[in-house]
This record gives C-alpha cells, structure tokens and sequence, in this order.
C-alpha cells in the first residue's frame, strides 16, 4: 500500500507546473510532503480550515451532497484539494506553466 501512495505522489508530482504535494490527516497535520517545512505548515493549516468551511456550505445547501473536490486559483498558484474520510491531498500548482 505503501508503494502505491508513493508512485501516485511521484506520478502527480511530474505534472508539469506542480510546485508541491502535502498530504494531511484530519487534524490537520501533514503526513507526507514534497514541500520545505514552513511552507507546508502554513498550507495544511490554511487548506484544512478553507476545506472544512467549503464542506460545511455544500452541507448546509443540500444535506444530502459533501465536498469531493476543491480548486482555488490565484495570481501565483493553483491549489487543487481532494478530500477523503482520513486525509487531505493538496497540491499546488504554477498556473503559468500548465
């Protein structure tokens, strides 16, 4: 299983303009990460907060429905997360060289 999260990671990461991978637990902490440490820190705080707020909105319009995919672009970078039950895949992405 292992084996199979890393060769996902490497095969995300070799998309062309990705700056970075954070992998997050639900409490927040990263798990696996391709970035510097305070880089990572100051995204999985920031994304898990945003993503726990955008899944609350999708709740509260219907229910019935939950949050299965986040996209966030700005100037700089484009930030893609894919929530699960257990974790948070973020990666982020150099919008210019997509």
């Amino acid at each position: 299983m292992a084996t199979e999260v890393e060769e996902t990671l490497k095969r995300i990461q070799a998309h062309k303009g990705v700056i970075g991978i954070i992998v997050v637990n639900t409490d927040g902490m990263p798990i696996r990460t391709t970035l510097d440490n305070s880089t990572t820190v100051q995204f999985a705080s920031l994304l898990t907060n945003l993503t726990q707020k955008a899944r609350s909105v999708v709740r509260d319009i219907d229910p019935q429905n939950d949050l299965t995919f986040l996209r966030v672009r700005s100037r700089k970078h484009e930030i893609m997360v894919a929530p699960e039950k257990d974790y948070l895949l973020i990666a982020i992405q150099n919008p210019q060289e997509t």
